[in-house]
């Protein structure tokens, strides 16, 4: 049985760092992908980051509003993603979700296992 934990959220001042982990078990051979999403508070859930778990792939994913301050990186010995975050800000408060689907992508839909999410507040 699939099961994806999310750790690592907080409430960190703007500016700061955090690192999320998303912990994954059970996982079957055809699943490639793992995905970042987020939603804030009356917005509707968007793709962060996102990156191919097969050892030769090396496809990953960033979006604009993240780029440069977010890293995302697979320790797949663990079987565990991770979201560097650092220069957070205000706008980045929001619950954090990882998700595990078949085929590297961003888009939401291609996913079909979801993690509980992690709160992440930036806020002084």
């Amino acid at each position: 049985q699939v099961q994806l934990v999310e750790s690592g959220g907080g409430l960190v001042q703007p500016g700061g760092s955090l690192r999320l982990s998303c912990a994954a078990s059970g996982l079957a051979a055809d699943y490639n992908s793992i995905g970042w999403f987020r939603q804030a508070p009356g917005k509707e859930r968007e793709g962060v980051s996102a990156i191919a778990l097969k050892e030769n792939d090396i496809s990953k994913y960033i979006a604009d509003s993240v780029k440069g301050r977010f890293t995302i990186s697979r320790d797949m010995t663990k079987n565990t993603v991770f979201l560097q975050m650092n220069s957070l800000k205000p706008e980045d408060t929001a619950i954090y979700y990882c998700a595990l689907g078949r085929r590297f992508s961003i888009l939401e839909r291609s996913y079909e296992y979801w993690g509980q999410g992690t709160q992440v507040t930036v806020s002084s």
